[in-house]
């Protein structure tokens, strides 16, 4: 499996990044991966490479670039729960930091240097996240319709805010299918159905599901949240709407 380690331009520096493809050549649909709230480090790697081994070019950039290259943070081989209250405190300053305008700067930036990559085929892409990545992942949608055909969320955070621009304010601009795959803490009933309402409104295709017996993390396997069946059924969502809405061959 290929892999790269690459720098993209911003406007506010170089984001250091990984990438994953498939190894038998050619062009493949683009994917860019945001990292969950505790950043690119290896369980991102991991998936990324599962994910290019159905056919995609995976793009994994650190959220946190601004600050230093990846692990930005020094975290503990696996985030306990006892570990988690410490985490979030070195983590919260980093998101505050990582304003609206820095997320539509960066996602501008991801999309045009992964579309350029010359593994990427031309045609739409998809943008994907976990945790706090699911609103990068809705923002960069919302920005850039004519090119996210596909947008997949898991284990999402602050979809739903009583900020003005509150990515859930934004779905009218969507024009990419949407999954967003829940952990049964992750929303309340009423802010679940506040989403639904928006996206049904739009007309936006979407999922919303609550996948059983989670709790907020369940995807990362270096986390004492991973639910390993959660996990699969996270990839038996999105490898299928990846292929309707990438065209993969």
């Amino acid at each position: 499996m290929p892999t790269k380690t690459l720098r993209i331009p911003t406007p506010d520096g170089q984001a250091d990044a990984f990438a994953a493809f498939p190894d038998r050549g050619g062009r493949h649909p683009g994917v860019l991966l945001y990292s969950d709230a505790f950043g690119l480090r290896p369980v991102l790697e991991e998936m990324a490479r599962e994910l290019a081994e159905h056919g995609y070019y995976v793009l994994v950039p650190n959220l946190y670039y601004r600050h230093g290259p990846a692990p930005v943070l020094e975290l503990p081989a696996r985030i306990g729960e006892e570990d988690r209250p410490a985490v979030i405190a070195k983590v919260m300053p980093l998101i505050e930091a990582h304003t609206t305008d820095r997320i539509l700067r960066d996602a501008d930036a991801y999309l045009r240097f992964l579309t350029a990559q010359p593994e990427v085929s031309a045609g739409p892409v998809a943008a994907i996240g976990y945790c706090f990545g699911a609103v990068l992942a809705m923002r960069t949608a919302t920005a850039h319709p004519d090119q996210v055909a596909a947008v997949a969320g898991f284990h999402p955070g602050f979809l739903v805010t009583d900020a003005p621009d509150s990515p859930h304010r934004l779905v009218p601009q969507l024009t990419a299918e949407v999954h967003l795959g829940l952990a049964e803490n992750d929303m309340t009933p009423e802010t679940i159905s506040e989403l639904n309402q928006a996206l049904d409104t739009a007309g936006v295709d979407h999922t919303i599901e609550i996948y059983p017996g989670t709790v907020h993390g369940f995807t990362m396997s270096d986390t004492d949240a991973f639910n390993p069946t959660a996990l699969q059924h996270h990839w038996d969502r999105l490898l299928p709407l990846l292929d309707r809405t990438l065209a993969n061959t």
